[in-house]
């Protein structure tokens, strides 16, 4: 009788590394370097680069002033293309709102060169 693990390598996998693959971050050096500033966030709660994700967490990270909160779809250990990656995760509907609106006040915002007399 052959003994199987409860959780295979597949059902979780480290949040560093996930970032990565899901292009968060251009490297997986720097997506922990962000997860140890406090700027990630899993279930609400403040995380370390090693932390286990799994399908249907849900993450808040900070990527300069954007803020977004994305549901955890899938994983993967391969750093693929930009639509593939982008199959990983599902960003939530209050997150697309709160994007749009900061892009809308950047956009309408007086260009700071103006100012300048």
């Amino acid at each position: 009788m052959k003994h199987e693990p409860a959780d295979d390598d597949r059902s979780r996998m480290r949040l560093d590394k996930w970032l990565w693959a899901a292009r968060f971050y251009k490297t997986r050096g720097l997506a922990a370097e962000e997860v140890g500033k406090g700027r990630v966030s899993v279930n609400g709660q403040s995380a370390k680069a090693s932390r286990e994700l799994k399908p249907g967490d849900l993450l808040e990270l900070r990527q300069g002033e954007m803020l977004r909160t994305v549901e955890v779809k899938a994983l993967s250990h391969l750093r693929g293309p930009a639509p593939v990656a982008q199959a990983l995760y599902a960003e939530t509907q209050e997150s697309i709102t709160r994007r749009e609106k900061a892009a809308e006040q950047r956009r309408v915002a007086a260009e700071p060169a103006q100012a300048i007399e």
